[in-house]
């Protein structure tokens, strides 16, 4: 077979191949890719007989978690009370200087002031009002029609700073003034009608009581929670240091008939009665499971008395039947939560209850076994005061703030809320309330802002 003729393509193609393999002659490439074919190989036998030795297991340092557990699911009795409703908020404002501390032992009004005016006139009017004597104008609310009840914006004012928790009109008709106790231990009093507020620092921590002496309204007893009982006397310009606990004083009080006498509601459930003339405890009883939160005697019977505590229970006791320092309740008033007040009607006929259950209660009757339980929020949370249902002028109506920056009326003969006052220029709720039992339709509620505000009978 004769052979194909190659054509110049082919014939380029080789003559590139022959030359290409003299030059890798040359240079000796195929010998040094033999050498390194054969390196590679006895690399990989090496490695595969190689005995892998076996891998230790890496030692770590063991974390100990620690968890937080509470006295209550450890099984062990606190060790403190905790902290109050009315306290729990920082006691000192971010926005605001440090408060300085108030020391013990009598103490001056010029040296309390903390109202950059001067108090001459203030003073000058506690001592003409100690020389007038009123009497309360009895069970006129009868003819009181509450749809009469406004507020004008000229009956406002910001008395103290920061939270109200105690509020008091003076006992009298010739002048209406209003005392007002903070969180911080001020002690602010309006004279409505004037701009100037008259504001003094006697204690350190939340005033817990008020009490304006009815037959000489030129002094003034005040407790707080520091466990400090002071009697501000105009006439002597002081702050005078009566008693001090080392308990702390969450209420006070006294009988309508007693002017040497004060009750404190002190510690866990202690009920102490202190003797301003002998100038000592006279008695204490240990009464409820935990803090008393307020005290109230009856006007017609004084020596009964309601007291409310945060043990969720509510009692009446006559203070005549005392054995040495025990006392048996008349009455138990039992509530699903912490019970926040408990007041007597004007008549002493009927005892109203508020509790932190959402529930008011009315009992009526000649042991209070007449019961009403009325549905009300009272959740004010750890900003505000804690809601306390007030009587007004007589047995039907009390009244008590809202959430919506109302005062809710309720029945006490109907038994349910029949009327909301409301108005444009309420800002903030109120909280706690008095009536001014001199003049019919006036009342005065506090807020958490530290503001008044005095709804008045048209």
């Amino acid at each position: 077979m004769k052979p194909q003729k190659l054509t110049d393509y082919e014939l380029q193609r080789l003559q590139n191949i022959r030359r290409n393999d003299e030059m890798m002659a040359a240079l000796k490439l195929h010998s040094k890719a033999t050498q390194l074919s054969n390196f590679k190989r006895q690399r990989v036998e090496a490695k595969s007989t190689r005995v892998k030795s076996e891998k230790k297991p890496k030692t770590e340092t063991p974390i100990v978690i620690r968890v937080r557990r509470s006295l209550r699911t450890r099984g062990i009795p606190p060790d403190c009370e905790g902290l109050d409703r009315d306290s729990v908020a920082p006691t000192t404002p971010s926005k605001e200087k440090p408060l300085s501390v108030v020391s013990l032992g009598p103490l001056s009004m010029a040296t309390a002031r903390e109202s950059a005016h001067s108090d001459s006139s203030f003073i000058e009017s506690l001592m003409g009002m100690a020389q007038d004597v009123s009497v309360p104008k009895g069970n006129a609310g009868d003819s009181l029609e509450l749809e009469s009840l406004s507020l004008d914006s000229d009956n406002i004012a910001r008395v103290v700073s920061g939270r109200i928790t105690n509020v008091r009109f003076f006992p009298t008709s010739s002048v209406k003034m209003i005392a007002a106790g903070n969180k911080f231990g001020n002690i602010g009093f309006w004279n409505m009608g004037e701009n100037e507020v008259h504001l003094y620092r006697p204690h350190n921590a939340p005033i817990s009581g008020i009490l304006i002496q009815p037959h000489c309204i030129s002094k003034i007893y005040t407790s707080c929670y520091d466990g400090v009982l002071r009697l501000m006397d105009a006439e002597k310009e002081i702050f005078d240091l009566v008693f001090e606990s080392d308990e702390t004083i969450y209420a006070l009080s006294q009988p309508p008939n007693e002017t040497n006498c004060v009750y404190l509601a002190e510690g866990s459930g202690g009920l102490t009665m202190w003797d301003n003339r002998a100038g000592k405890r006279s008695s204490h009883w240990d009464l409820h499971d935990w803090r008393i939160n307020t005290i109230d005697f009856n006007c017609q019977n004084p020596h009964i008395v309601a007291t409310s505590s945060s043990d969720a229970t509510a009692c009446t006791w006559d203070l005549r039947c005392t054995n040495r320092n025990d006392l048996k309740a008349l009455r138990t008033f039992t509530h699903k939560r912490s019970v926040q007040s408990a007041y007597f009607s004007p008549s002493g006929g009927s005892l109203a209850t508020t509790s932190l259950d959402n529930t008011i209660g009315i009992y009526s009757g000649v042991n209070l076994e007449d019961t009403a339980v009325i549905s009300h929020f009272n959740q004010t949370g750890r900003w505000l005061s804690t809601f306390r249902a007030k009587w007004g002028w007589d047995d039907k109506y009390l009244f008590i703030g809202n959430m919506n920056r109302g005062v809710d009326v309720v029945s006490a003969v109907q038994r349910k809320i029949v009327m909301t006052l409301e108005s444009p220029h309420m800002s903030a709720i109120p909280c706690r309330f008095d009536i001014n039992s001199y003049e019919v339709g006036m009342l005065v509620g506090a807020t958490s802002g530290g503001q008044l505000y005095v709804w008045t009978s048209r």
